[in-house]
């Protein structure tokens, strides 16, 4: 398997089971592209709240790794279904707030650290299935502009997304990203519901 990751090769094993010293959570994130070069955008389970799939590393995991099983965990693809056009060169970080901070049951996770990756979907959108595990992450989803996330997505993730996008456009977009929009230009696609 070709590594997408620099330090892929020096993760020590029981990571994604472990908060690192400073408290953060190893995680990936997935932005998935379809032809028209939009974005899946997903509406969490029971709110009104929208995001990228994402979650935690397994201590047997590598980031790639993580991301595949997350990938059909979330929104049922497989790896021979999406291609790879990019990863972030580290990790990307963001902090809880407070109120979500559990600090009773084992070591205190303040934020999740991030490898995030850019995918192609290769296959049609019947392939997309919210539901293959007994607790779903998302129950709609939509295609969305490139930078839309960043007006949609909870504060507390919106510096890690800016960030994410603005290092993986190149590998969407090697003739340069498109222009950010401001809220009222944004255009909101058909979203498809679980279930249908």
């Amino acid at each position: 398997m070709r590594r997408m990751w620099k330090n892929e090769a020096s993760w020590p094993h029981g990571l994604g089971s472990l908060i690192d010293h400073d408290g953060f959570r190893p995680n990936v994130g997935i932005i998935l592209s379809n032809r028209d070069r939009r974005l899946f955008w997903g509406r969490r389970v029971g709110q009104n709240a929208w995001q990228f799939p994402q979650g935690g590393i397994h201590s047997d995991e590598t980031p790639e790794q993580a991301m595949y099983r997350e990938l059909e965990e979330e929104v049922g693809l497989q790896s021979r279904q999406v291609t790879i056009l990019g990863c972030t060169r580290g990790w990307l970080r963001y902090h809880l707030p407070k109120r979500y901070i559990r600090r009773h049951c084992g070591p205190t996770c303040i934020g999740q650290k991030q490898v995030w990756f850019m995918l192609r979907v290769d296959c049609g959108e019947d392939a997309f299935c919210l539901d293959k595990t007994d607790k779903p992450e998302f129950d709609a989803w939509r295609w969305v502009r490139y930078w839309q996330p960043l007006h949609e997505v909870v504060y507390f993730k919106r510096r890690v997304y800016m960030q994410a996008l603005e290092e993986l456009a190149p590998s969407l977009y090697p003739e340069g990203p498109p222009a950010r929009e401001d809220n009222q230009s944004r255009v909101v696609g058909l979203m498809h519901q679980r279930g249908r």
